[in-house]
């Protein structure tokens, strides 16, 4: 079978299984039937309906550690596909479905990286969740809880997002800013709207704060990083009635950051602020900002990419976040995959000859990481 042909099997295969965020079952099933046989000792578990797995490979004793990281779920279809989202389909070159992108095309190329790369070569591992287009609370960070527990930290983690944007090979991501969400509630009193001094009107306490945070500048950004922006992304009142002062009014607020910041230091600004205009505040950090600096890592990955492509990846930080917020615990991460401009709409679709090129990658990349 063509190198071609057998990453693209794989990749059928994944994508014909229906694994809609948080995703058990099938698809892991299919994972597993393509690792035990290369060797992979497969480690499968779930956490409150989320499945993970890790499997491992191990080379010789001392020998260096290597991770594929990534994830099997995907987000929901939607109308309009021209064939089936989970029935794969080629045409011109192309092979259609959920996930052909987003991320089970790279979980492919990684796997036949993988059954190219002798055992000798040193420990490869696969870190596999299925919540990362999800809430990502039972998923990877589970997963890393059993890798420390298992003694089995990698030195080195690549994880297969589709980071390129025109062209597979011009992207790599060497980092990525936080986020954090923050909900703020504001109390009032009702009451009849000619009759003013018997109520207490929220909207104009919360529109005062919102103005406020509207106007901060949180950074002008960094070296690798892009200037932090706090945006507003829902104002509500729920009030059906016109000669009402309503009692309640809701907002909501959404922060990416850079490493300039943490998720707590944020919320404790926003916090402080809200109490100043009488208004309680909850929020929810959904992950810091990591940065693997410029150096050997990325140098080896941008290599790989230039042998296989002729083109050297522009490291950036940009977009949003991902499951390497977690795994930068572990290890130093980059991540490195497919073309992006398909994901997560209709009719997702992957050229095959990226998926045959991008298996070469992670082959270069794999066995360089091993080696230096």
């Amino acid at each position: 079978m063509s190198e071609t042909s057998t990453v693209l099997s794989l990749a059928r295969r994944l994508i014909a299984c229906e694994s809609v965020t948080p995703a058990c079952g099938p698809v892991f099933d299919a994972l597993e039937a393509m690792l035990a046989p290369l060797g992979f000792a497969v480690h499968r578990f779930v956490q409150e309906g989320v499945e993970n797995c890790l499997a491992i490979r191990h080379g010789r004793p001392g020998s260096r550690h290597f991770a594929f990281a990534g994830h099997l779920d995907v987000v929901p279809p939607g109308p309009g596909w021209t064939t089936g989202a989970f029935a794969p389909e080629e045409r011109g070159g192309l092979l259609y479905g959920r996930g052909a992108v987003d991320m089970k095309g790279a979980i492919a190329a990684m796997i036949a990286a993988a059954a190219e790369i002798p055992p000798e070569a040193g420990t490869l591992s696969f870190i596999i969740t299925g919540d990362e287009e999800g809430e990502a609370i039972h998923g990877t960070r589970a997963l890393i809880e059993l890798i420390c527990a298992r003694g089995a930290v990698p030195d080195l983690c690549l994880v297969g997002e589709p980071t390129s944007v025109h062209r597979l090979g011009d992207t790599m991501k060497i980092g990525r800013r936080g986020s954090v969400n923050i909900w703020l509630t504001s109390e009032g009193r009702e009451g009849h709207v000619a009759y003013p001094h018997l109520a207490d009107n929220p909207i104009r306490k919360l529109v005062a704060l919102l103005a406020e945070l509207d106007a901060i500048i949180l950074d002008e950004g960094t070296d690798w990083f892009q200037p932090s922006n706090l945006e507003i992304t829902d104002l509500a009142v729920g009030n059906p009635a016109a000669n009402v002062i309503p009692g309640e009014a809701r907002a909501r607020l959404s922060i990416r950051f850079n490493d300039l910041h943490s998720g707590a230091e944020l919320v404790e600004r926003v916090e402080a602020i809200a109490r100043r205009h009488g208004t309680t505040a909850r929020a929810q950090i959904s992950g810091e900002p990591f940065l693997t600096p410029p150096g050997a890592f990325s140098a080896l990955v941008a290599r790989a990419v230039e042998d296989e492509t002729g083109l050297t990846p522009e490291p950036s930080t940009g977009g949003g976040t991902s499951d390497a917020r977690f795994l930068k615990a572990l290890c130093p991460v980059i991540e490195f995959g497919l073309t992006n401009a398909t994901m997560h709409k209709r009719d997702e679709a992957v050229a095959l000859d990226d998926l045959a090129k991008l298996a070469r990658i992670y082959r270069r990349i794999a066995l360089a990481a091993l080696t230096t």
